[in-house]
């Protein structure tokens, strides 16, 4: 400068520093990420625009891959959760991605905050296992980063990869088992949810299940019982000691029908003699021969398997949408 004085360079570290507040939230009020409160979003607009801070798009565009990737999951208790990261890692592995693993708790909250920590981060991409965030928050964060969703039926979504067992096909498969072993009245075990989440698995079971029932020429009963991260117990022991107990149940998930059939035993209620149950995901716990329970399988490990090919796709540059459907096969058991 012509008075001597070095001119200082205006990085987000600046505005950081001027507004006292992390990078990291600068970053998340610039890219207009999900949770900024209009308070962080007033302090950093008025520090960029009393500084003259103007991102580099060009040093955005250098930083290049980090080849590291995040997944993130709907909780850690699910078993049958396992062998859809293990397909995913069989294949980022043999592509040389590392694996960033998040819990998501079933809370959309806390999904959106680990999603935003993956993005500060670098990641490459991600891919969401069962998310309980919505289609439009999936829409915003996925025209940041390259994403596939796993269990997530939204066959119209144009900025993100879906990749799914037939739920509507498995939940129909299962009610025409039962009423092909002489079964009429057949009750469903469904997670309660909201409007917010008919993309959801439970909610496509469930449309599989009162389709084949009305076809069959049957009165379709749904159960509701809270979702997966609540306590259910109540909500089981009540279908098995109500008068107008059900003959058969179909369960949504494993999640409930192990516990269900656990607790029939303790009821003295014989399985299937007084009632049959069937289960959807066919979880490990389901083929031990005092379990035995008839169940859907939707093939996990194949799932995140081509849902790690989807998002290495996108990562390379593909922008069409892909939307995959697995077709399941119910494996029947001692339970059916």
């Amino acid at each position: 400068m012509a008075d001597g004085r070095e001119e200082v360079r205006v990085t987000i570290r600046t505005v950081a520093a001027d507004a006292g507040v992390s990078v990291a939230a600068v970053s998340k009020v610039l890219r207009n990420a999900y949770g900024v409160s209009d308070s962080l979003r007033g302090r950093v607009e008025a520090s960029i625009e009393k500084l003259g801070y103007r991102p580099s798009v060009a040093a955005r565009g250098m930083r290049g891959q980090t080849f590291t990737l995040g997944v993130l999951l709907v909780e850690i208790a699910n078993p049958f959760l396992p062998s859809v990261y293990h397909g995913i890692e069989s294949i980022t592995d043999a592509a040389g991605y590392k694996i960033m693993v998040g819990i998501g708790a079933a809370r959309a909250g806390r999904e959106a905050q680990l999603i935003e920590q993956m993005i500060d981060n670098r990641m490459d991409g991600l891919i969401l296992v069962a998310s309980q965030i919505s289609g439009e928050t999936l829409d915003r964060y996925a025209r940041q980063i390259p994403t596939v969703v796993v269990g997530h039926h939204e066959p119209t979504a144009q900025s993100f990869d879906t990749i799914n067992s037939d739920d509507f096909e498995g939940a129909r498969m299962v009610v025409r088992a039962l009423c092909e072993a002489g079964h009429r009245d057949i009750a469903m075990l469904a997670m309660d949810h909201g409007p917010d989440h008919s993309a959801d698995v439970s909610p496509q079971r469930e449309s599989g299940y009162r389709s084949a029932m009305t076809a069959a020429g049957l009165v379709p009963r749904v159960i509701r019982v809270p979702p997966s991260n609540l306590p259910r117990e109540a909500e089981l022991r009540a279908v098995l000691t109500a008068p107008d107990r059900p003959r058969a149940v179909f369960c949504w998930s494993d999640l409930d029908a192990v516990p269900l059939l656990n607790l029939a035993h303790q009821l003295g209620i014989r399985v299937p003699h007084d009632l049959a149950i069937v289960g959807y995901d066919n979880s490990p716990v389901a083929a031990l021969p005092l379990i035995s329970l008839a169940s859907v399988d939707q093939d996990g490990a194949r799932m995140g398997k081509m849902a790690a090919q989807a998002l290495l796709s996108r990562i390379g540059g593909r922008t069409v949408p892909e939307h995959r459907l697995i077709t399941p096969r119910l494996v029947p058991r001692a339970s059916l």
